[in-house]
């Protein structure tokens, strides 16, 4: 098809006597707007109680036959990796491991309250536990402690004096962590994570987890390394080790040696066979076998193996850390805070967008930063969200934040009556399950052919991450990763302009509808800037918002209409089955067979359509995105546009691309967006080829006749 355009030289005062310029969107003045912000009512009241504690709104329709039975599978397996990783990830910290449990209860309870996620798993994690131990050793090193040795001329370190300074150091830290996480979801400062990009936190996470393995090695090996802190300590660790291996410990090592076997081996079922296992092996329980056969084998006594020690039984008192000690920490719990943070929006968006149900940025800021001041008075440590009890928390059927309920129910009994069973648990068997859960992150190296592939910048901030990470420790690297990441989208981003476009009559040109009228039943959504990873989710928010759509809530009412309707058509089954016996009995001919929804008649199937669609979808059929303006697509980019197709497609939107620039459709290509569910036949040339192409496909019906009259015009 053809079309030809025919018109006079426009300048700015001519095309507004022609577009017919007027005013179409009435904007409230500030006045209205601080009036409405200020405005108290019993229902603003109500939201604003379910925005601040989220248990308020879900906790009462929660469906006890429906989600308990789940919520309590699901807790009891939270519970059995809760414990070895407490006892595993506190000594990380420079801590016993008795407050490894601390901070996996009491976060824990806090998150139930405050946190917006169903299915993440507060607690320790190896990531926050190393950061918080370079910290400890940096401030209250052993060399700080010393004290003459009896009867000798050496000295020996006071662990008692030392434990209590380290344990304030890190009550501290953690208080004031907390403190800052409060502060920037007071003043509504969750976007902030939007600056970190998936492939510069992944490259973190996979730093500090060769920085953990590095701070392993000592109980694995049964050797005594000097304490290294600041820049190229992990290295100077590794080579110290390594001069130390002529004096390691058989039997230590023989231990190490033994639980990786089983503990990779079995690790490798779960994942082979985790759709056959209805749970996977709980192998963290390698302990309980462990410290029976230490104990029973007497290893300490007669072999030298370093086992777990004084695990005290109950809870302690809260008590507050000295004063001087804030000014101190105020760099390292910022550090610490926003890696915190990072992880636990970055797993809980991944479940809410798996599982369709959304997340507030804010809100899990307030979460997490309530959990670590309260945690931090009662000798709890930096606690964050852990992708493998994440990951259990949502296998074994945990619905709702009833199963860390559960969870933290049986961590007490643990820190009431069990804790002190495992005192004579060997440090090696800790350290290996601390090594062998790190394979997750590990496991990101395979972002680095992707990325070779896709987006080399991506791939640049990547390598520049890691390396900071490693050489310089993961305060310093964190900073480097930031202010890298930022020089190289310094110049490539400005705050977007978001506009819904409409149709300059008897032109080709679309302008912002606050001055000209929109195309009846076709949304034009066009970005002032390009999209990359830090405004992918303002782009998608914009998006419904300038369009008048809720997708998540279209998508839940869709998806609960189709469940009704596969209930109506087991209903229906059912009875064709049994008119099917009355058949044989010659008790009447009825129709048989299953009922599908060809069965419902023409009226029907549309009453239902628009019910699980909303009444938005009766006025808008189609959504084109402008996207003339993007210069360059990274991986978010791709991944947000794919979402976009799928989710609105869900609700029957046809979604179109227009305008796109040549290198922009070759970076797509590379990056694998084009399928067959999402040809190229999605993307035009210009709006107005898009605009033409809904249009024709719209009165295809019509006759000969009136296509021509279309075309014509």
């Amino acid at each position: 098809m053809e079309y030809f355009v025919q018109r006079e030289i426009l300048d700015d005062d001519r095309l507004d006597n022609v577009a017919q310029k007027g005013i179409w969107v009435t904007k409230p003045t500030i006045v209205e707007r601080v009036k409405d912000y200020f405005r108290c009512s019993l229902s603003r009241l109500k939201l604003m109680l379910f925005s601040w504690f989220p248990i308020l709104h879900w906790l009462p329709q929660y469906p006890i036959k429906e989600y308990l039975p789940g919520d309590i599978v699901s807790g009891a397996s939270i519970f059995v990796l809760h414990l070895p990783q407490g006892l595993a990830y506190a000594p990380l910290a420079g801590l016993s491991p008795v407050y490894g449990l601390y901070a996996s209860f009491y976060p824990v309870l806090i998150y139930v309250i405050f946190g917006t996620s169903r299915h993440l798993s507060v607690g320790t994690f190896a990531v926050t536990s190393i950061m918080v131990g370079n910290v400890v050793q940096r401030l209250a090193p052993d060399s700080n402690f010393l004290i003459p040795a009896n009867g000798t001329n050496g000295t020996v370190v006071n662990t008692s004096v030392r434990d209590h300074n380290r344990l304030e150091i890190v009550m501290a830290l953690t208080i004031l962590m907390g403190i800052y996480q409060i502060l920037l979801s007071i003043f509504r400062f969750g976007f902030m994570v939007s600056y970190l990009s998936e492939p510069m936190v992944r490259a973190y996470t996979t730093g500090s987890a060769v920085l953990v393995c590095v701070s392993q090695l000592k109980p694995m090996f049964g050797v005594l390394p000097g304490q290294y802190t600041g820049p190229l300590s992990a290295v100077y660790t590794v080579v110290d080790v390594c001069r130390l291996l002529p004096k390691t410990k058989i039997p230590v090592l023989i231990v190490t040696i033994v639980s990786l076997a089983v503990l990779i081996a079995v690790k490798e079922i779960n994942t082979c066979f985790r759709n056959k296992l209805p749970l996977p092996i709980p192998i963290e329980l390698l302990i309980i076998f462990g410290t029976i056969i230490a104990h029973f084998g007497e290893l300490k006594s007669k072999y030298g193996v370093n086992v777990v020690g004084l695990i005290p039984s109950g809870m302690t008192a809260p008590f507050a850390p000295s004063n001087s000690l804030y000014s101190q920490l105020a760099g390292d719990a910022f550090a610490v805070g926003i890696v915190s943070y990072v992880i636990n929006i970055s797993l809980a968006k991944t479940f809410a967008q798996k599982l369709s149900y959304k997340v507030d940025n804010s809100q899990e800021l307030m979460a997490v930063g309530i959990g670590n001041v309260f945690g931090g008075f009662f000798q709890s440590y930096a606690a964050t969200a852990s992708l493998s009890r994440t990951l259990v928390q949502e296998s074994t059927g945990g619905q709702t934040q009833v199963a860390g309920i559960i969870s933290s129910i049986l961590m007490l009994i643990a820190i009431l009556k069990i804790g002190s069973l495992f005192e004579d648990l060997p440090t090696a068997i800790l350290a290996t399950i601390v090594v062998v859960n790190l394979k997750g992150m590990f496991m990101q190296f395979v972002d680095l052919p992707m990325l070779w592939r896709t987006n080399k910048v991506d791939l640049l901030i990547w390598l520049v991450t890691f390396v900071a990470a490693v050489l310089l420790n993961l305060d310093l690297g964190l900073g480097v990763a930031v202010g890298f990441a930022i020089i190289t989208v310094i110049f490539r981003t400005q705050l977007p302009h978001y506009s819904v476009l409409g149709h300059v009559p008897g032109t080709d040109l679309y302008l912002d509808i606050e001055t000209y009228k929109e195309i009846p039943g076709i949304k034009i959504f066009r970005s002032s800037t390009t999209i990359y990873y830090t405004n992918a989710e303002m782009y998608v928010d914009a998006l419904q918002e300038k369009c008048g759509i809720d997708i998540r809530t279209m998508l839940t009412a869709k998806r609960k209409q189709e469940a009704d309707l596969k209930r109506q058509q087991q209903k229906e089954e059912k009875r064709a089955k049994k008119e099917a016996k009355r058949q044989k009995k010659g008790l009447g001919h009825l129709p048989t067979g299953p009922f599908t929804l060809k069965d419902l008649n023409e009226d029907d199937y549309e009453r239902l359509r628009r019910e699980s669609q909303g009444n938005i979808s009766e006025k808008i059929h189609t959504i084109i995105l402008d996207i003339s303006t993007i210069s360059f697509v990274d991986t978010v980019t791709s991944n947000t546009l794919k979402n976009i197709f799928k989710e609105f497609g869900e609700v029957d939107f046809n979604i179109y691309l227009a305008g796109a620039q040549v290198c922009v459709v070759k970076q797509l290509e590379t990056a694998g967006f084009f399928s067959d569910s999402l040809p190229k036949s999605k993307l035009f040339v210009t709006v107005h080829d898009a605009v033409l192409h809904v249009q024709m496909k719209q009165i295809a019906v019509c006759s000969p006749t009136t296509l021509n009259l279309y075309l014509r015009r």
